[in-house]
């Protein structure tokens, strides 16, 4: 846990130092965000905030490769985490041109296959899932690489539709990072099997990477993560669950991994994962398509019409609007890891008393406490 925590902290105190790096650059390039009628922010903002974070994940795999734990792991642990870093690169890169010279959609996904093709290419893709009678499910390569590549590109457009407020998006990655983490660092101590992971390492890096962007990010921010930023946040957060994939036999999670009623769970969990820690934001990404299809419009056009900015209409103050996005986050990402590997009546009370506080601070709150600017113009 010593290290994972060093990994963690080499991340925070990178990212956080490389973002007035990635700042001056964006000045530099004129990768600013201009005001437009859907934002929130009401002056121009750099870009270029993914170039900071990549960096405090480089530094974090390099310190990690040191270690003495970490270093003696597997041979498959650093290899997959050095691809997947890779593969990041590559989106980042992708995200840079977007947001210095703006790319058509068409461009900007063409690139989103790229990375994800090559996840598949070097085998960081679904290989199998567990029955519930324990038996194994397993994939073509054809259908194994198609469902990669699906959740992959999913996955980084739905990081970047929630990118809409200060602190937004890295936050609620941040808050998937920390539980998958969680899961993979206690699913490996309740299998009895070595705690390095290859999953448990990229969610400690991704989490670093985000707190460490936060305080720059945070409203009113002086750095947007952009493209670069969304797009490598989403890209990590779905390789991180994907490497889970294969690597427990299927007689070590029946036998007291999870609980005796949770027998779908093995079986669905690689896929549940990745969907429950971005269940905002993919909520948001699909109710934008069917908004944007059924009025004829194209689903990447741009609208003010999000669940961040309903929180906004609804009398939430920007800060507060995302704390309570982060709630959400926490809430769906934690509570997803806590039933796959817990039951009891104490985990379902803790549940159901965090989730009641989320509801209360998100609809009663703006009924309790009006917002100044609509209190002053009454």
């Amino acid at each position: 846990m010593r290290e994972y925590a060093l990994v963690f902290l080499v991340a925070v105190a990178v990212t956080y130092l490389l973002t007035v790096v990635a700042r001056e650059i964006a000045v530099r390039t004129g990768a600013v965000a201009a005001v437009r009628d859907r934002d929130v922010h009401d002056e121009p903002i750099p870009y270029l905030g993914g170039l900071a974070m990549l960096g405090g994940l480089v530094a974090a795999y390099l310190v990690a490769r040191e270690l003495p734990f970490l270093s003696l792991s597997d041979t498959f642990v650093f290899r997959d985490a050095g691809v997947v870093l890779i593969a990041g690169a590559i989106t980042c890169a992708v995200g840079v041109l977007d947001d210095i010279f703006d790319l058509d959609a068409l461009t900007k996904f063409g690139g989103q296959l790229l990375a994800a093709g090559f996840l598949v290419y070097k085998n960081i893709q679904f290989t199998y899932f567990i029955k519930p009678d324990g038996g194994q499910f397993s994939l073509e390569y054809t259908q194994a690489a198609l469902l990669t590549v699906f959740v992959v590109v999913a996955t980084m457009n739905a990081v970047n539709f929630v990118d809409g407020l200060d602190g937004l998006a890295a936050g609620v990655v941040a808050m998937g990072a920390l539980a998958f983490f969680a899961f993979c660092y206690q699913l490996a101590n309740l299998n009895k099997v070595s705690l390095a992971t290859t999953g448990a390492l990229l969610s400690a890096m991704l989490a670093g990477a985000c707190v460490g962007f936060l305080p720059h990010n945070v409203h009113p921010a002086r750095l947007f993560m952009g493209d670069s930023g969304s797009m490598l946040l989403g890209l990590f957060l779905a390789a991180s669950a994907i490497t889970l994939t294969g690597q427990y036999p299927p007689s070590s999670l029946q036998n007291g991994a999870f609980g005796s009623d949770a027998s779908l769970v093995p079986m669905l969990l690689p896929l549940a994962l990745p969907i429950s820690w971005l269940m905002l934001p993919l909520a948001d990404l699909v109710l934008a398509v069917f908004r944007r299809t059924r009025a004829g419009r194209s689903p990447f056009a741009p609208d003010k019409q999000h669940l961040h900015h309903r929180m906004l209409e609804i009398g939430h103050s920007h800060r507060r609007a995302v704390l309570i996005l982060w709630l959400w986050a926490a809430l769906i990402a934690f509570g997803t890891v806590a039933i796959s590997l817990y039951t009891g009546p104490m985990m379902w009370i803790l549940l159901a008393s965090a989730l009641l506080l989320t509801v209360v601070a998100t609809f009663v709150l703006p009924v309790v406490r009006r917002p100044e600017l609509s209190a002053s113009a009454s």
